[in-house]
């Protein structure tokens, strides 16, 4: 894989992986489209992905840093009562949420690895991923609730969510967003829920697999990874923004124009792969 290829597949990393529109999915039917010379069942491919995936993770804590910040401060009871107590609530859900990710991701990775280097899977999952955000949209509630007056059992049943979008095709943050607004959040509220929620998942998946890279006879230069995560995490930064803004604009049906992307961009891969 040249630099230039490297650079392509992390901007589009860093715009897919906050979009509900699956980045690992993108990530696997590029190279295919493209006629990359790109070995992605090789054992240096997931780590390189990992990579990109810890710069969207630094992106995220830049963004959210005063969310980070409010609940360093409530841990330490800085503050007033009201705040400490609503802040130490979302921190603990977001902890409670990232514990099922967790562990499906532990026991079910090495059985849906395989579906990293099948662009054809992924573009069939990318199809299901736009029905399960269409379908979302028209079984939730209307959505009013901000992150702390929802339930334990929905913050683990959101964080659940996450272990889907280890099948590429499948978006982390399009499951974890559905499930946050059938838990009865608005669209915005889910948006940063899904947001935190990917911070801590995705930074322990770069502890477990770069520690790999590093010890793997890498196909890669390593300044060259380094560089296309700083391009990953600048694109996710911008890509948060505009999501943020879009969501906090667009209560009604937000999630569709998401689906409809999945449908054309996974229908449109199908045709030119066969």
């Amino acid at each position: 894989m040249t630099f230039l290829q490297a650079l392509v597949i992390a901007i589009l990393q860093g715009a897919t992986e906050l979009f509900p529109v699956s980045s690992l999915g993108h990530a696997v039917i590029l190279p295919r489209l493209l006629g990359w010379d790109v070995d992605q069942k090789g054992p240096a491919f997931l780590p390189f992905l990992v990579v990109l995936h810890l710069g969207t993770a630094t992106a995220l804590l830049a963004y959210f840093w005063r969310d980070w910040f409010g609940f360093a401060r409530a841990i330490l009871g800085r503050g007033e009562a009201a705040t400490v107590a609503r802040e130490r609530r979302i921190f603990a859900l977001v902890c409670a949420a990232t514990i099922p990710a967790a562990v499906l991701g532990f026991v079910l990775e090495h059985k849906l690895r395989g579906f990293f280097g099948a662009p054809m899977l992924a573009a069939v999952f990318l199809i299901v991923n736009g029905f399960i955000l269409f379908i979302g949209e028209r079984i939730k509630h209307a959505g009013s609730k901000s992150l702390d007056q929802i339930g334990w059992k929905a913050a683990l049943a959101i964080g659940a969510c996450q272990a889907l979008a280890l099948i590429p095709g499948i978006s982390r943050s399009g499951a974890t967003m559905v499930g946050g607004v059938l838990a009865g959040l608005t669209h915005k509220e889910a948006a940063r829920f899904s947001f935190l929620l990917a911070t801590p998942v995705i930074f322990g998946a770069g502890v477990l697999e770069v520690p790999k890279m590093l010890q793997v006879q890498f196909a890669y230069d390593r300044a060259e990874v380094v560089l296309a995560g700083v391009a990953a995490g600048v694109t996710a930064f911008i890509s948060t923004a505009i999501l943020m803004h879009y969501f906090k604009k667009n209560e009604i049906e937000a999630l569709n124009p998401f689906a409809y992307y999945c449908w054309a961009a996974g229908a449109a891969a199908l045709f030119l792969m066969k």
